[in-house]
């Protein structure tokens, strides 16, 4: 099974790479990279999601050849939702599941909130409020100088995300969410609704970085969940081995 992990705002999809040395061997951890960071930092920022989607769409196409999910946290978790429609749109072997962390369902969305952050000052405030920065990166000058024209551009896309009409994925939708964060059980239960498959949500303590400060903890349900998603295609019992 492979993860395919997108990141959140104003981050390199290398926050993920720890997690491959603590998961079982039939599960590898795929990164994907969005322009403008990491390895890709000589590509300019996506400023729409067309454009966004359609590069991912080019990166990952050659890996849905084997049983796949697809995971992101907070904005990530809203591209992960658009790759996964746009995948199907396109013919392309669907993912087992999408397990999508931190934010709420699409048709939930209060984008008004991103509108208002543009200063440097203002995506500062917003990355301490947020509590997912260590204060050495936000005092480093050279790191925010990298960080916050990226933040910019991914806070301006979710300022600008309109829910499309169209049908409902056919996939297992998993939710998982922090017992601090602003999400609430209104917002995180509406993503039963862009799906007719199986529906689950797992509330952890902590705030919105509750990933990072449960981490062993998700890891186990997302474990949790891809082998059973593993074991269902392949009609066997499959040990999750952690």
């Amino acid at each position: 099974m492979r993860l395919m992990c997108f990141p959140y705002a104003g981050a390199s999809a290398m926050v993920y790479s720890r997690w491959r040395r603590q998961v079982p061997d039939w599960l590898e951890i795929q990164p994907v990279e969005l322009p403008g960071r990491g390895i890709r930092l000589s590509e300019l920022l996506a400023r729409d999601w067309n454009s966004l989607i359609e590069t991912l769409i080019a990166e990952i196409a050659g890996f849905t050849d084997q049983p796949y999910a697809l995971f992101g946290h907070s904005f990530g978790a809203l591209v992960a939702f658009e790759t996964a429609h746009t995948l199907r749109e396109r013919g392309f072997p669907m993912p087992r599941a999408l397990i999508v962390s931190g934010t709420h369902a699409p048709s939930r969305r209060d984008n008004r909130r991103f509108e208002n952050l543009e200063t440097d000052e203002e995506l500062r405030a917003e990355m301490r409020r947020l509590n997912g920065t260590d204060s050495a990166v936000l005092a480093s000058e050279e790191l925010m100088a990298l960080t916050l024209p990226i933040l910019r551009a991914d806070f301006g896309l979710c300022a600008r995300y309109r829910r499309p009409q169209r049908p409902l994925l056919t996939v297992p939708v998993h939710v998982l969410a922090g017992k601090q964060d602003e999400t609430t059980p209104e917002t995180l239960g509406a993503w039963q609704l862009e799906t007719n498959a199986d529906f689950t949500l797992d509330i952890f303590d902590g705030d919105h970085f509750f990933i990072q400060t449960q981490e062993t903890r998700v890891l186990v349900t997302l474990i949790r969940y891809l082998n059973s998603a593993r074991a269902t295609h392949s009609g066997v019992c499959l040990a999750e081995t952690f």
